[in-house]
């Protein structure tokens, strides 16, 4: 869980400090650094996990996919920043599994990771230049300053399952000898010492290659990698999936299928139930979230053809049809979707969400943001398989997700000139509504009044998007029916 995120020399995000609760809703208007803070927190993630320059090329670019590595770095004036920080304090899972299979326990779950990068040009001209590690530390949090640093609201029951074990050195810290920086990974998991590296020509973070023999950076690796940005495509929901696929709903939608039955099958070997009764158990609890946004569905399964081995995704309405994925409408599959994340005890980490709002009927727009909130760790109780160390984060402009939104959990996004100078250039802000947790911090922190956000946003009906239907053609697009409230029930109005 990523509980605070300071940025600095990243696209426009100059100085950011943001703290982070189980959910948080960030909106604003368009340019304001929404997209940049989701593309911050990819690129930790794939820093965690890739190569530098795969890392950077990994982020999205205003105009697509990353071509100039510069492009990452404040853009002000002309110029360019040559160096940028990021700097992450997160809660990590107390254990896990090694590359190798064996278990490992980490030190302490309660860490903070920061790291700084500078450009480096390549004189050659061959390529767009490189990023150079300046600084890559892990260090712990005390357990006696979590309180300090944990803001939203939670229970001690909920602090004590998830924050736990003590550290008096770093695990990673970056030192200096004989006028180079050397980063060095200390070992916590017994045996063997530290592992020096010298910073000036590592191709990827000390942290990505960590070992089973320092299990508190290894697990704190495999936490940013868990981050991802969720971006839904019907294409990708609607596949079937063979036996041998994955078993994850990856990024883009894909493998629901395989995922939702592996979820059933976990639930049977947990709780030592037959496997068509576990089956039938899991459907339900999908069939019934499905239920609060389409009121024609009887039951969601997953169709086994042991001849092709393929696994497809059903929906059946109230008169016994069964429609496959493929004949579903955009926001009924992403609905779906969600549902399916929310049983999902092994999907844990952060998941940030772009306009989830997309496709779904306005009316619907209660039911979906009590779902999202639903994915979320509840810290009024222990953590646990049934109540994972998961977190959501969502952008939006649409004020129908905003007025379901409590305000301690809205972030609002703010344009801002840095300086006096007139044309002064502007940077990213995240601001909070008054008298909410997050006016607790330390930090200064732009304070918003309710009444101004209102006004600000426009909240009136005339935002809302049109609807949407339910059912799609068989070539994968979906049909506009003359009924405008399909998004009601699978066929039309109820």
């Amino acid at each position: 869980m990523l509980t605070r995120l300071r940025i600095s020399g990243f696209k426009n995000l100059i100085d950011v400090d943001v703290r982070f609760g189980p959910f948080t809703c960030i909106t604003g208007a368009n340019g304001t650094g929404k997209s940049n803070l989701f593309d911050a927190i990819r690129f930790l993630s794939a820093l965690a996990d890739r190569p530098l320059i795969d890392a950077a090329l990994s982020v999205r670019h205003s105009e697509g996919r990353m071509t100039d590595i510069r492009s990452l770095f404040c853009h002000t004036g002309g110029y360019y920043a040559d160096r940028m920080s990021l700097d992450a304090e997160m809660i990590i899972p107390s254990e896990g599994i090694d590359s190798l299979g064996h278990r490992i326990e980490a030190s302490t779950t309660f860490v903070r990771y920061a790291i700084e990068l500078a450009f480096r040009p390549d004189e050659t001209g061959r390529s767009s230049g490189a990023l150079e590690i300046l600084s890559e530390t892990l260090d712990h949090i005390n357990i006696g300053d979590a309180t300090r640093h944990l803001l939203f609201p939670n229970r001690p029951a909920w602090r004590r399952s998830v924050i736990a074990g003590r550290r008096a050195t770093p695990f990673i810290s970056t030192e200096a000898e004989s006028g180079e920086r050397i980063i060095v990974l200390h070992q916590d998991g017994g045996g063997g010492g530290p592992t020096d590296r010298p910073a000036r020509n590592l191709p990827r973070t000390v942290l990505s290659v960590s070992a089973a023999a320092a299990p508190t950076a290894l697990l704190t690796c495999r936490e940013m990698q868990s981050w991802r940005l969720l971006h839904l495509e019907p294409s990708a929901l609607r596949r079937p999936d063979e036996y041998t696929a994955p078993a994850y709903i990856g990024s883009d939608g894909a493998h629901l299928p395989a995922t939702l039955y592996r979820i059933a099958l976990e639930h049977a070997r947990r709780n030592r139930l037959p496997e068509e009764e576990a089956l039938a158990a899991v459907y339900m609890r999908v069939t019934d979230r499905l239920a609060t946004l389409i009121d024609d569905v009887r039951a969601v399964w997953i169709d086994r053809d042991h001849r092709r081995e393929l696994l497809t995704l059903y929906v059946t309405d109230h008169s016994g049809t069964a429609h496959p994925a493929r004949a579903l409408s955009d926001g009924t599959l992403r609905f779906l979707a969600l549902a399916v994340l929310e049983q999902d005890a092994g999907a844990y980490g952060l998941l940030c969400l772009e306009e989830p709002e997309n496709g779904i009927h306005p009316e619907r727009i209660p039911a979906l943001v009590r779902l999202i909130r639903g994915l979320c760790a509840d810290t009024e109780r222990p953590a646990g398989t049934d109540n994972p160390l998961r977190q959501v984060i969502v952008n939006t402009h649409a004020p129908g997700v905003i007025r379901e939104t409590s305000e301690s959990d809205l972030l609002i996004a703010e344009s801002l000139p840095d300086g006096d100078i007139e044309p002064s250039p502007r940077r990213a802000t995240f601001g909070c509504i008054r008298e909410t947790w997050r006016q607790k911090a330390e930090e200064p922190i732009y304070l918003i009044p309710r009444e101004q956000l209102t006004r600000r946003l426009r909240l009136d009906d005339t935002d809302f998007p049109p609807p949407t239907d339910i059912i799609a053609t068989e070539n994968e697009k979906p049909t506009r029916e003359e009924t405008p409230d399909l998004q009601l029930s699978l066929f039309g109005e109820t």
